[in-house]
């Protein structure tokens, strides 16, 4: 018969091991006991996140799920006070959208928009940036005259070519005319509108990569290109060799935020041709606000036209991050 050499616990340790297990404190507690500055640091910022974005992006969820439009919503009128009548309808709003042809035209015009811009802000960007690392003369000025439009207000940027684009005193059809060419209605013709949303965009989006690059490019060491010169190289061979993959880190960041930006670039759009003629320029940020501030608002139709954007870009970023680390990026 086996016989137990072990001493079992009195009852006292066995409390004062439970005890013991109680007081410590978790790992919340030990995180904040021991990380309090810190924490203490970013309470005001995460606050102010939560008011300025956290709560407007809540309310926007739930009028997406609701009837909401301008005829009832609540509202104060002197000393009336006038309640809401909207009502829940779950994802009618989404169903609606999402089966309109409209919404899939927003769609494909917004990806050509996109991609076009994007495309051009980097190839034009890398161009400017492998140029102006080169010694050049007077390249200082260079860089100041090419960053101008990114320091340009976008707004006031828009309002400038939108006076460049008029038909009738606009400069660029003034120089046509001196060249003994016909005017152009720019804005007055959906492809020459598009055309010229995507120059305005590309004239101001350009400097912002063109900086980039050129951080990049000075970050990549010399010796490396006197190593591959030396080997017989030639200058394509040295840009696909060694510029292009010294440049993978900065080009995954800042394509991405191109995108980003560019896919809800409100005011050029809004500001050089107000989405027309007609809506053929309309992105699908100014789709919605269109449903929001015009004619009888519709709230609830302009916030889930907000939550698919929203929707839309987190699975980009999500995608674009997983495939960036499928490929060994730093992401």
């Amino acid at each position: 018969m086996a016989v137990s050499t072990g001493r079992a616990p009195a009852a006292g340790e066995s409390a004062r091991g439970r005890s013991r297990r109680h007081d410590s404190p978790g790992r919340l507690r030990r995180a904040l006991s021991a990380h309090w500055y810190a924490w203490a640091m970013i309470a005001p910022v995460v606050v102010v996140m939560l008011v300025l974005i956290g709560w407007p992006l809540a309310r926007g969820v739930y009028l997406s799920l609701t009837d909401a439009t301008e005829a009832n919503m609540g509202r104060t009128i002197g000393v009336n006070v006038i309640p809401s009548t909207y009502e829940f309808v779950g994802l009618d709003n989404y169903l609606q959208i999402l089966t309109s042809s409209v919404f899939w035209d927003k769609v494909l015009w917004t990806v050509t928009w996109t991609v076009v811009c994007v495309g051009l802000h980097y190839g034009i960007g890398l161009g400017l940036a492998v140029m102006l690392n080169r010694k050049l003369r007077l390249r200082s000025v260079y860089r100041v005259l090419l960053i101008l439009p990114w320091a340009v207000p976008a707004f006031v940027a828009a309002f400038i070519w939108r006076y460049l684009y008029n038909s009738d005193y606009g400069v660029i059809n003034g120089f046509l005319k001196i060249a003994g060419l016909s005017g152009v209605g720019w804005l007055d013709d959906p492809v020459t509108a598009k055309i010229a949303v995507i120059a305005v965009n590309v004239w101001i989006g350009v400097p912002f990569m063109m900086v980039a690059m050129l951080g990049g490019l000075q970050s990549i060491p010399a010796e490396l290109y006197e190593a591959a010169e030396v080997d017989g190289a030639s200058p394509w061979q040295r840009f696909k060799a060694i510029t292009l993959p010294g440049l993978r880190q900065v080009s995954t960041t800042v394509v991405l935020l191109g995108t980003i930006w560019t896919f809800n670039m409100f005011p050029i759009i809004f500001l050089v041709t107000r989405g027309g003629p007609g809506s053929e320029t309309e992105i699908l940020v100014t789709y919605a606000f269109r449903e929001a501030f015009t004619g009888i608002r519709n709230y609830s139709g302009s916030a889930a036209w907000g939550v698919i954007i929203l929707a839309m870009l987190v699975v980009l970023a999500i995608g674009y991050r997983r495939t960036l680390r499928s490929q060994g990026g730093p992401w």
